[in-house]
């Protein structure tokens, strides 16, 4: 049995959520969630928000909250966002916002 949560159009670059979910994986929950607390990252905001709902969701299934660990996390690139910059003698640089699809998956150790 698994627990799955899955945040979509995440404004934050996938580079920059992949730093944090490395610093979770194979983790029990309890643990994972201190860490991303006390990491001074970007990133973690939305991570404590998706591991939150992926133990909320362990629970409706009637798993054992002590016995979770995050077995998968993952983060995909969304769509990109183009925007334009002016710059010197009317040319124009393209920024690009980019935007995250994070997955965290919590499983019961047996």
């Amino acid at each position: 049995m698994e627990a799955r949560a899955q945040a979509t159009y995440v404004r934050i670059s996938p580079r920059k959520v992949k730093i944090v979910l490395d610093l979770i994986r194979n983790k029990p929950v309890d643990e994972a969630m201190a860490i991303v607390k006390f990491t001074p990252k970007a990133a973690c905001e939305p991570i404590a928000k998706l591991l939150k709902s992926a133990a909320a969701n362990a629970e409706i299934k009637n798993l054992s909250r002590d016995a979770l660990y995050v077995s998968e996390c993952f983060v995909c690139p969304g769509p990109i966002m183009k925007r334009i910059r002016p710059r010197a003698q009317g040319r124009a640089y393209r920024i690009e916002k980019r935007t995250s699809h994070i997955t965290v998956v919590l499983k019961e150790k047996e």
